[in-house]
């Protein structure tokens, strides 16, 4: 049998337990902290900052915040909304996936598409867009063939890019160990080269390069900040990144700036959330440079 003091251990244990795994209370808090964050009247930057890590967090609680900000007036925020639903899992998600597939943006209706697929086979539910069984194009006549042009041909789209990242460091201001540094270059590379794979006028792939005779342009990232400052009511992470772009020869043709800042109320902050606050920062400049540097490189194909 325990005595009461055997109890009142176990139970001062259990309680301590729950306090360093995060308890529900505080999930819960990191939620609602983020959800305010997704108002019309936060900056693009805020909202996307909110959603990718509302995605990460990995908590049915963020599900209604996510499907809201599906209705967001920031294309890139719908798209990342749909693919953090699409991670998440839960078939409540679908009737709002299925919707946001008929968004006006591109970009967010692939997402929305990938997400809905993705909750269904998580939950063993039907595929939302079973493929049309095949119809007949067209009918023989006196043993010829069917007309030319009655029959459907795919369109390959060719790239018109070629990149190869070469190099990514951190080689911001400050006391960060290498291990980190390390870890913040990996970071922008994967954000960087899954930026690449989702666009089709991209390839990465030498072979493809040659096949349609693209010059290859590479890439060498650096971030040059990443600080942490306070900010009125909030604690403000900011990345601040700087892209070269060489030819074949390693001949520097021009450079690109950009960057980010993820804001928490400083409330709520919490020192165990900076790695991943760093990450949102380093993730979301990187995304925001994406559009431009392809801008870039299209104009500078024949320079």
């Amino acid at each position: 049998m325990m005595g009461r003091l055997g109890i009142a251990r176990w139970c001062a244990a259990l309680v301590l337990a729950v306090s360093l795994l995060g308890g529900p209370a505080r999930a819960n808090d990191r939620v609602d902290d983020l959800a305010k964050m997704l108002v019309p009247s936060a900056s693009d930057k805020a909202r996307l900052s909110a959603v990718a890590a509302l995605g990460r967090l990995d908590d049915r609680a963020a599900l209604k915040p996510l499907v809201g900000a599906l209705r967001d007036a920031n294309p890139q925020v719908r798209a990342l909304a749909a693919a953090a639903l699409g991670k998440l899992g839960h078939k409540a998600a679908l009737p709002a996936l299925k919707h946001a597939a008929d968004d006006p943006d591109p970009t967010v209706r692939k997402r929305a598409r990938e997400a809905a697929l993705a909750v269904a086979k998580a939950n063993q539910l039907p595929d939302p867009w079973p493929a049309p069984p095949p119809t007949t194009t067209g009918k023989r006549k006196h043993g010829g063939r069917a007309g030319f042009g009655r029959q459907g041909h795919a369109v390959v789209q060719r790239p018109d890019l070629y990149v190869t990242i070469n190099s990514v460091a951190d080689d911001s201001p400050g006391t960060a160990d290498k291990t980190t540094r390390k870890r913040h270059g990996q970071i922008l590379r994967q954000t960087l080269a899954s930026s690449f794979q989702d666009s089709p006028l991209v390839t990465t792939t030498a072979a493809d390069a040659r096949r349609w005779g693209l010059a290859p342009r590479h890439l060498d990232l650096s971030v040059t900040q990443l600080s942490v400052s306070q900010v009125g009511p909030y604690i403000e992470v900011e990345a601040q990144l700087r892209l070269a772009i060489s030819d074949r020869s390693g001949k520097m043709l021009s450079f690109l700036s950009g960057g980010a800042k993820v804001q928490v109320p400083k409330k709520t902050y919490n020192a165990r959330y900076l790695p991943n606050l760093r990450r949102e920062a380093l993730e979301n400049a990187m995304r925001g440079m994406f559009q431009k540097l392809l801008a870039h490189l299209r104009d500078k194909r024949h320079s």
